[in-house]
């Protein structure tokens, strides 16, 4: 208890189990600040705060445990244990992890415990996320191949190849009567309308103005802002596939608008979506 000497956990030094809360939530905000810490720029890395995490949550569990069935566990080595693990299941490294620990500690009478510990971590953390942190945005681009044969297809699907421009844009108070003459000219039954700055307001599908498009009195009536419904979705032009076959999946569109910051440039449909796909994966199998 030396530790809390002139510190202001000092009054709660005969108190065990303040400690062991004050431990606890130490290591409960730990990820939180390495994540600020290295996201917002700052330098450090992942590895010592594992083992960080790892020793504290080995020398909790050996502390409850020993207090709560009157045992007397070697804290010491639930320590490394608990370094080992964190660490095998973080980097998917389990030999990494029994290793080192055991050369950094000295502690090779523990091999065994290191041994068992690393391999179901690894194994939990590998059948929840095949991928580590630092590997999984690669895979979901295309960089690094994943099982997922679907997914490694449309990781190489780029997003601004698969953007369609020729939709005919509607400004908001363009009236029905307008609107009308674009529709004759138009080989496409949907009008995104944008306003002076190029953002997207709503959307025009022809199926929801058909009963009102011939009626020749509304035409000076009514106006695009009045017949538009608001986008299901709206994909940004840095998507990747995956994120924009989720937009597609979760509002059942064929076809959703795009965006490059803030405004719109066109819509990407399921249909070419897929017809880029099947031609993939066709170069795929012959290849």
């Amino acid at each position: 208890m030396d530790l809390m000497h002139n510190s202001p956990l000092e009054i709660f030094k005969s108190n065990e189990w303040v400690v062991i809360v004050f431990i606890g939530v130490v290591t409960f905000f730990k990820p939180f600040a390495t994540s600020i810490t290295i996201f917002s720029g700052g330098n450090g890395g992942n590895f010592a705060p594992s083992l960080f995490v790892g020793a504290y949550v080995g020398y909790m569990f050996s502390f409850v445990i020993n207090k709560m069935f009157g045992l007397e566990l070697p804290m010491n080595n639930f320590v490394m244990v608990g370094m080992a693990g964190i660490l095998s299941g973080l980097f998917h490294a389990p030999l990494t992890a029994i290793f080192l620990i055991a050369e950094l500690t000295g502690g090779y009478m523990l091999i065994l415990p290191l041994m068992l510990v690393s391999a179901l971590s690894f194994a939990i953390k590998r059948h929840f996320e095949p991928f580590t942190f630092e590997t999984k945005k690669l895979a979901e681009k295309g960089q690094i191949l994943s099982n997922n044969k679907d997914m490694n297809i449309l990781a190489t699907l780029n997003t601004e190849e698969l953007l369609e421009v020729d939709f005919q844009k509607v400004a908001p108070n363009c009236k029905l009567g307008e609107i009308v003459d674009l529709i004759a000219t138009s080989k496409r039954n949907i009008f995104p309308v944008v306003d002076a700055q190029g953002k997207l307001r709503g959307i025009i599908y022809l199926e929801n103005i058909r009963d009102i498009m011939f009626k020749s009195n509304y035409y000076d009536k009514i106006n695009a802002k009045q017949m538009m419904r608001k986008a299901l979705a709206i994909i940004k032009i840095d998507d990747d596939m995956s994120s924009v076959m989720k937009k597609f999946d979760e509002t059942g569109a064929w076809n959703l608008p795009v965006e490059e910051k803030g405004k719109y440039i066109g819509f990407i449909s399921k249909s070419s979506i897929f017809t880029h796909y099947r031609q993939q994966l066709i170069n795929n199998e012959n290849n």
